[in-house]
């Protein structure tokens, strides 16, 4: 059996940090906003080089506050794309806004920024791209763009921990972002967390207040808030691996750059790193006309595979009323062909050739 993420392994190798660390966290009863959420904050910041990173229950909450500390709200249009996880969309309409899809480069899968720019109305008033599987989107054009039309630009970084542009982290590009560390992601914690990252200090003062009931004073309250603070436990998780970030990206391009060789013969498309950015990997995602065999294939000897994303956002259940004039033909061609491979920054080369010899006992037969 190849799974498609191998935590166990991963856990394995920090095991006893991870505990010690966990086990001084119940010896001080220090469970919120404690002392590794503060070490992890700063750590954090440091790294991907903002000057605010604040804990959140999970990337779905760092994309919600991020927006509604921005002032993004009712009537407000945010441009996004529809070929995401729901959470991109979930987080603009807790705000009460409208997410505005438009479609994606058939190469990288994210956002086209050209049709960014054609689809802003006078409602709009932020555009929010993913990085998604870990390709950071072109944000040089996004952000002029943005900057053009006085939009507030939102990072969803839920994929993309370690990812660069020029040297410059996703996350510290546009006014906040929203990180995930849901466990399988490229950093993960023990359940759901997540980050807001900005260099205002007027939308870090508002994160603050708004993920703890709105209070900045301890039983205070200026404004209606939420309850979205990230666990000191798993905070402790989070330090341990934020040590061995570039080792574990590393490890994921690494297997990302041998599936890509090794397949370079086959009748499919194998991901696609456009050069604007470093790619970390979150999914290996390929393109194949024959999916469905191939997918069959795997499954049967065991191997993980998985779809992202089958239904692109704008013709899930939830939205497809509301959005049924609108076309996106490269989105829908993608869903209709996309499949990933297992990745992590454990897999070894052995079962990397495995896995291609089962793709290509399906594709050359």
């Amino acid at each position: 059996m190849i799974p498609m993420v191998n935590l166990k392994a991963q856990y394995a190798e920090i095991k006893d940090e991870i505990e010690q660390g966990l086990e001084q966290t119940i010896e001080n009863c220090s469970f919120i906003l404690g002392p590794n959420v503060q070490g992890f904050e700063k750590e954090a910041a440091d790294y991907l080089g903002v000057k605010h990173a604040i804990g959140v229950a999970s990337g779905t909450d760092a994309l919600h506050l991020a927006l509604a500390a921005e002032g993004i709200g009712a009537g407000d249009e945010v441009i996004t794309t529809a070929f995401t996880f729901i959470a991109t969309a979930e987080a603009i309409c807790y705000v009460g806004a409208k997410p505005v899809f438009v479609d994606i480069d058939p190469r990288t899968f994210n956002i086209d920024p050209e049709a960014i720019e054609r689809a802003i109305t006078p409602k709009t008033k932020a555009v929010m791209p993913v990085h998604l599987f870990g390709q950071p989107a072109d944000m040089a054009r996004i952000k002029e763009i943005c900057a053009k039309h006085h939009l507030k630009l939102i990072e969803d970084c839920a994929q993309s921990f370690g990812a660069r542009i020029d040297d410059k982290q996703t996350g510290s590009i546009g006014n906040a972002a929203g990180f995930s560390f849901f466990p399988s992601k490229n950093l993960g914690a023990f359940g759901d967390g997540g980050l807001v990252t900005t260099n205002s200090d007027e939308t870090a003062a508002k994160v603050k207040m708004l993920r703890n009931h709105g209070s900045d004073v301890r039983y205070y309250h200026d404004v209606i808030g939420y309850n979205s603070r990230l666990d000191d436990m798993q905070a402790v998780v989070l330090r341990v691996k934020l040590k061995r970030i570039e080792q574990y990206n590393q490890g994921r391009r690494r297997a990302a750059h041998l599936y890509s060789k090794l397949m370079a013969d086959l009748p499919l498309t194998v991901p696609y790193e456009d050069g604007l950015g470093e790619h970390v990997y979150h999914q290996y995602t390929l393109l194949c006309d024959r999916r469905d065999d191939v997918l069959k294939a795997l499954q049967d000897k065991q191997i993980g595979c998985a779809i992202y994303y089958p239904v692109p956002l704008h013709r899930q259940n939830v939205f497809k009323e509301a959005y049924a004039d609108v076309s996106l033909p490269v989105t829908e061609s993608v869903a209709a062909n996309c499949m990933a491979l297992p990745i992590c920054p454990n897999l070894s080369d052995e079962n990397i050739e495995i896995i291609v010899g089962v793709i290509r006992s399906v594709l050359t037969a």
